[in-house]
């Protein structure tokens, strides 16, 4: 019989931790944290990174005009960022976002990649879950919460490409933001770029051939009373190559409630598809999502 999760991680959580020696010290003070024998089989990891590179270099023409992917949000294909106004506020990047309801219509030339997701999405989902119900033992949550609220068809997956920019200096690969899952569950590859706010600095993140990284959004942030942190992380431009990263954000429903049961709470309660509203209002009036702030009592 396998060993419980959190027995078969411990030491994972402790002496694997790269940027903290505790799990319960990197999620408070830095919100994320890099793990090895993660249980997803290098395998699937290897074979979803080609998947989305070949579909990466598809011309840009078919990314964007054309729904490649059968997906119903957009065609799921973003790219820069249509509110700025000067070069610092340009992301130099193109994703494709994508709920993993709409996995199962992926198909035609992309059915390798439609495996590939499936694949992937199914270990990332269980060790997403295993990890915040590890993280909120001591936060007054019902040991129900996540497997009622958090559901394999409520999240998603959003696979990101950072070009070769000729003005690197001036622009950002992704602006900085914080997430507004409850995890991320994310593969990079070894180029870098990466950097955290901590302290009033920003931390470069060392990639590690055999972790994936895993960080803490705005939700478990509120969840948590804010024991655990929503770090604001950007990633710089590259003068000569490529970058890619493939995020697994763990999203509950959109009627969630996002409720802390620690007293007295900072933020009032709020869905999830209210946070999700709110985003998009203060992207479109004022470029960047103001998060969780938009909650506090």
């Amino acid at each position: 019989m396998d060993p419980p999760f959190e027995e078969k991680y411990k030491s994972l959580l402790t002496n694997g931790t790269l940027l903290s020696k505790d799990k319960d010290d990197a999620a408070r003070e830095w919100g994320f944290f890099q793990v090895v024998n993660h249980g997803i089989p290098q395998e699937i990891l290897e074979r979803i990174q080609l998947e989305q590179r070949k579909l990466f270099h598809h011309p840009f023409s078919k990314k964007a005009e054309e729904n490649i992917l059968n997906l119903s949000e957009n065609n799921g294909y973003r790219w820069g960022n249509h509110t700025a106004t000067c070069l610092r506020q340009i992301s130099w990047s193109e994703a494709f976002h994508m709920p993993l309801t709409d996995i199962s219509k992926i198909g035609g030339d992309n059915k390798s990649l439609r495996e590939s997701i499936e694949a992937y999405a199914a270990t990332a989902e269980k060790l997403a879950k295993e990890m915040t119900e590890i993280l909120a033992e001591n936060l007054d949550v019902s040991s129900t919460y996540f497997q009622e609220n958090c559901l394999p068809e409520t999240n998603y997956l959003r696979m990101n490409r950072y070009p070769p920019c000729p003005f690197y200096s001036e622009v950002f690969g992704i602006l900085p933001h914080t997430d507004s899952c409850f995890v991320n569950v994310l593969i990079q590859d070894q180029i870098g770029g990466l950097q955290l706010w901590v302290n009033g600095e920003w931390i470069s993140v060392k990639p590690h051939p055999e972790a994936l990284l895993i960080n803490l959004g705005d939700l478990f942030q509120a969840l948590s009373n804010d024991v655990y942190k929503s770090i604001r992380h950007r990633v710089l431009a590259s003068k000569q190559v490529e970058r890619l990263s493939l995020a697994y954000l763990y999203c509950p429903r959109n009627d969630a409630v996002i409720e802390s049961g620690m007293k007295p709470s900072i933020y009032r309660k709020f869905t999830f598809e209210e946070l999700m509203k709110q985003n998009s209002r203060d992207i479109e009036e004022t470029g960047c999502k103001l998060g969780i702030s938009r909650f506090l009592m």
